[in-house]
């Protein structure tokens, strides 16, 4: 795992030279090494949650032993950084252009060779111009035959990679499954139409900007353990699979959704 690397480097990073001598401390693949979220941007389409994922970066760091950067750079597929970010993170509420061909032929090369893309929308439907648009995207990166968005089923390692789980709620709980596109054995993209970010996002004062319906605070604390899934199934596949973690995930839990305390705090 990638940010298995980086903090089994942090681990080694206090030494000291003979003598009693001090060095300071080493990061062997850089600070950069960090695990951090692209912000997928694409020609003009929009970014309704413009502070969800260093909401759900923060997260990640707290609950995981995941190295996380807060701040995710805006991508667009050319971007000669773009391996950097291993998990993409496209959101929108409206129509989008397709990108030229060389940037679906980037977006492609990328998936392909082991990127992964979450794809979230914040319509507050499931069939609206947002929706189309993202359909026509996966066929450009895709073209038929090569397998399309399709549901996940409930069992899928996704649902279980840190927390149980058996949908993917966010702001909404409009669709009860997740779409995905999965190639050669492992999903590549993956498409919530509950808005997600909606759920995660917070403004400068603390405060969550938008309710989460029809479940309240149960429902946005469910929003964070699919972001978190998401990214734990993107760094580790089928880690998870076998059902022997099951009942030692169990024991670990200390706190659910139903207890109504926020384990978050504040950032």
């Amino acid at each position: 795992m990638r940010a298995g690397a980086a903090a089994a480097v942090a681990g080694a990073a206090a030494l000291a030279l003979p003598g009693g001598a001090a060095v300071r401390r080493a990061w062997a693949l850089g600070r950069g090494s960090k695990f951090r979220f692209g912000h997928l941007q694409l020609a003009a389409s929009s970014n309704p949650r413009p502070t969800a994922l260093r909401r759900l970066a923060w997260e990640i760091e707290k609950r995981t032993s995941i190295d996380v950067e807060l701040d995710s750079p805006q991508v667009t597929p050319t971007s000669p950084d773009l391996h950097e970010t291993p998990v993409l993170y496209l959101a929108g509420d409206r129509e989008f252009p397709l990108p030229a061909r060389a940037g679906i032929e980037a977006l492609r090369r990328f998936l392909t060779f082991g990127g992964f893309l979450i794809i979230d929308s914040a319509e507050g439907s499931t069939d609206g111009a947002f929706d189309q648009s993202v359909r026509r995207l996966i066929e450009a990166v895709f073209p038929p035959p090569q397998p399309q968005l399709a549901l996940v089923a409930t069992d899928h390692v996704v649902y279980k990679s840190f927390y149980l789980l058996d949908r993917p709620l966010g702001r909404y709980a409009l669709s009860p499954a997740m779409e995905a596109v999965e190639r050669d054995g492992r999903l590549v993209v993956a498409y919530v139409q509950n808005d997600m970010g909606g759920a995660w996002s917070r403004d400068n004062f603390g405060n969550f900007e938008f309710p989460c319906e029809p479940d309240g605070e149960r429902q946005r604390e469910l929003a964070f353990r699919m972001g978190v899934n998401l990214v734990m199934y993107a760094l580790c596949l089928d880690y998870k699979t076998d059902q022997v973690h099951v009942p030692f995930i169990m024991r670990r839990r200390r706190w659910r959704p139903d207890d109504g305390a926020d384990p978050a705090g504040t950032p």
